[in-house]
């Protein structure tokens, strides 16, 4: 179904906020239990898996790569950002981390103005500020509440937002089906030798998981791929400015699922932070897509490369 149906994309957006949002906290629970390195392949190998299945399917798109160095950069890119997600969320809590990791726009915005030398309104401007202001909300620097972690979703955020400043020309070139195909293809290629040469006992760790263990190993992988599917259908059923402020409940579900599972809750000024990053990234988000600052395929909407 395509066509503008912006009810049934903001649906589609809530159910991958939520998809995200349980990845995360699936991964931060698992963490105790199997080497986040693990995790991570086996996330990307999965996608990998279900996108080869997914196109040899489809009757639009191919494993034929118009620009394959441009995969390659894009799959590297987006292997840091999630390098950065999966580890960072093992230090911090799910809702604090995602609302400093949705900096994406802001930083899209700051750095379209540094690199490209576009000209950024006041009210981008202030809305980068009011952003970083809200992520210091959240950290309360000197406070000795999360330490060196926070530079972890910082670190993400800085990543993609180079990725979508980087690649936002090339974007639009590629069905988006077949570049998460490559992502995966990427992710799984970079990670096996890495997994291979490390100190972990691949079979060891797989034979002594629980079968709970394994079957979230493989939902962690699920629910990664569908997330960026249901973002590549939501966009084919609505405008992408009208989707991209329904993300941030991203950090809702966040707070909601990792309270559930884990018992977390943010503090007072926790929730404001949040709030602060969430309205001022999600009014970036809006602009750069409705003024071209960034690109509009589903590559460059995604705020979260998990």
């Amino acid at each position: 179904m395509k066509g503008n149906h912006p009810t049934i994309g903001i649906a589609l957006i809530l159910l991958m906020a939520g998809c995200f949002a349980t990845m995360d906290t699936s991964i931060k629970y698992l963490g105790a239990f199997v080497p986040v390195l693990l995790i991570m392949w086996g996330r990307y190998l999965t996608q990998t898996l279900v996108m080869t299945v997914w196109l040899l399917r489809s009757k639009t798109s191919t494993f034929r790569a118009a620009h394959p160095k441009f995969q390659l950069l894009r799959g590297i890119l987006l292997l840091l950002t999630s390098s950065a997600s999966f580890y960072g969320v093992q230090y911090l809590p799910v809702a604090e981390f995602t609302a400093i990791n949705m900096l994406t726009p802001v930083i899209v915005t700051l750095l379209a103005g540094w690199v490209l030398h576009e000209k950024v309104s006041p009210l981008r401007w202030a809305l980068v500020c009011g952003g970083f202001a809200g992520a210091l909300i959240v950290i309360r620097p000197g406070s000795g509440m999360f330490g060196w972690a926070v530079f972890l979703p910082l670190a993400g955020a800085v990543s993609y937002a180079s990725f979508q400043v980087l690649t936002s020309k090339l974007a639009a070139l590629e069905s988006p089906f077949t570049t998460h195909f490559y992502t995966g293809l990427t992710g799984t290629a970079v990670l096996t030798p890495l997994l291979l040469s490390s100190p972990i006992d691949i079979v060891g760790t797989l034979q002594a998981a629980t079968a709970g263990h394994l079957a979230l190993m493989l939902g962690i992988g699920l629910l990664g791929t569908t997330g960026h599917l249901l973002l590549i259908l939501a966009l084919g059923l609505a405008p992408t400015a009208t989707l991209m402020p329904f993300v941030y409940t991203q950090i809702a579900f966040a707070a909601a699922i990792s309270y559930a599972v884990l018992g977390h809750a943010p503090d007072q000024w926790g929730w404001v932070g949040m709030g602060v990053v969430a309205v001022c990234g999600a009014a970036s988000a809006w602009l750069n897509v409705r003024k071209g600052a960034a690109p509009s395929s589903a590559v460059a909407a995604d705020t979260i490369a998990d």
